[in-house]
């Protein structure tokens, strides 16, 4: 199956969690309304990706230490039910680059059940229509409380925050330089490193 620049290659059909772990270990996919998405880029993200990746971990995992919160990084499934159906017919499991999540009741052995509180994806330009559309939609819907879209690039961070309303408000848009706070959990910030860009794709 080929795979754009532009997108990740679908899988037309409708699948459920229950079809998702009988695929190999070695493919990832993501469901969204049980629609298949292979994840991108392949075979593996770029050094720079796994740059930001790394540096949110080494500085997100000692802030939370005394709390209930807890950082995990792709591959990390986060399965997303419409209601109370059985895991096995959850036709939406998605792997954030970073995922914070504050309610220990949604962890399980398999991953997370229900939206984190805080999501970070860093944008490729592989995946850039998957990550600022459909997942936007997708957090947004599910209430995921804040999702970051990290361009490296061009170092540059696109904040979306859930309103009162339940949707997203008009983002931040702001460079990668200081200290960006995390409003969905209390005391919880990034401080921007000189992460070398001179990469000419992710």
């Amino acid at each position: 199956m080929s795979q754009s620049a532009s997108q990740p290659a679908i899988m037309a059909t409708h699948f459920t969690y229950g079809d998702y772990c009988q695929w190999p270990d070695d493919q990832r996919w993501e469901l969204i309304d049980g629609v298949a998405f292979a994840m991108a880029p392949a075979p593996a993200p770029t050094r720079l990706h796994q740059d930001f990746v790394v540096e949110f971990a080494a500085q997100i995992h000692p802030q939370l230490a005394s709390s209930n919160c807890r950082i995990y990084v792709a591959p990390f499934d986060v399965r997303l039910p419409k209601g109370d159906e059985a895991d096995a017919r959850v036709d939406t499991v998605v792997q954030p680059d970073v995922a914070v999540i504050c309610d220990p009741s949604k962890l399980d052995d398999k991953g997370c059940h229900g939206a984190p509180d805080w999501v970070v994806e860093i944008l490729s330009p592989s995946n850039a229509v998957h990550d600022q559309i459909r997942k936007r939609a997708l957090y947004e819907r599910h209430g995921v409380r804040e999702y970051w879209l990290l361009h490296p690039i061009d170092r540059v961070l696109t904040i979306y925050r859930l309103g009162e309303q339940g949707a997203f408000g008009k983002p931040d848009v702001v460079e990668l330089e200081g200290t960006t706070a995390v409003s969905a959990i209390a005391g919880l910030e990034i401080q921007w490193p000189e992460i070398p860009s001179s990469e000419s794709a992710i």
